[in-house]
């Protein structure tokens, strides 16, 4: 592909677009301007205005560029060489565009090393747990029941990612009180509907469970 039918495809490809890939400046404009030899003129207005755009960002901005790949139009581009027997033949029209094997040997290594430190980057992020705070309201059969008891027997129950917290009794009506407990679950570790089976196996104390309230942390 000559310079001219080069810089066509890149002016037609930004005449809709602001960027290479996506809304944002990212990895993928950096190496499209690493593979331009020359800068652009104003007779290619659109890769212009790009090429001044990138180029107004320094190296360490250019670092922090989010990654995104090349669609396969852009890497078929890049990857599209002019041969040595045209640029011989037409010094002004087939002049080659991009850099040698050696420039693109580099490109590619520096973009290979890009993606191993974001990769190893993302590796350290720490993992967010989802988790959620859970108010449940355990009714018991009548006013003789033991509410302390009933309690007792509430955070008997264990499970991995359940913590209990405060709890206290609210009156229902006709001297009956309900046990108002709070606890706090990791969402993929324990499931409510599992831990309302539970308690209600507390049949002498417990005649259902309700949530109070649900709240994601």
């Amino acid at each position: 592909m000559t310079v001219s039918e080069n810089l066509k495809f890149l002016e037609n490809y930004l005449s809709e677009r602001s960027y290479i890939e996506g809304y944002q400046p990212s990895q993928a404009d950096v190496l499209v301007l690493t593979a331009l030899k020359s800068a652009p003129t104003k007779a290619t207005p659109n890769v212009y205005r790009w090429y001044t755009h990138i180029q107004s960002f320094n190296a360490d901005e250019k670092k922090k560029f989010a990654q995104k790949s090349l669609n396969s139009e852009v890497a078929k581009f890049l990857d599209d060489k002019p041969s040595s027997a045209a640029a011989a033949g037409d010094d002004d029209d087939d002049v080659d565009l991009f850099g040698s094997d050696e420039d693109d040997a580099e490109a590619e290594r520096i973009k290979e090393e890009r993606l191993k430190a974001y990769a190893e980057k993302k590796s350290k992020k720490p993992v967010v747990i989802a988790k959620s705070s859970i108010v449940l309201d355990v009714k018991p059969w009548d006013d003789e029941t033991d509410m302390k008891a009933m309690e007792t027997q509430v955070r008997t129950i264990e499970m991995a990612g359940l913590v209990w917290g405060a709890s206290k009794l609210v009156p229902v009506g006709y001297g009956i009180e309900k046990l108002q407990i709070m606890c706090v679950v990791e969402d993929d570790k324990v499931s409510v509907d599992d831990l309302a089976e539970k308690i209600q196996e507390f049949e002498d104390y417990v005649q259902s469970v309700d949530i109070a309230a649900f709240n994601k942390i």
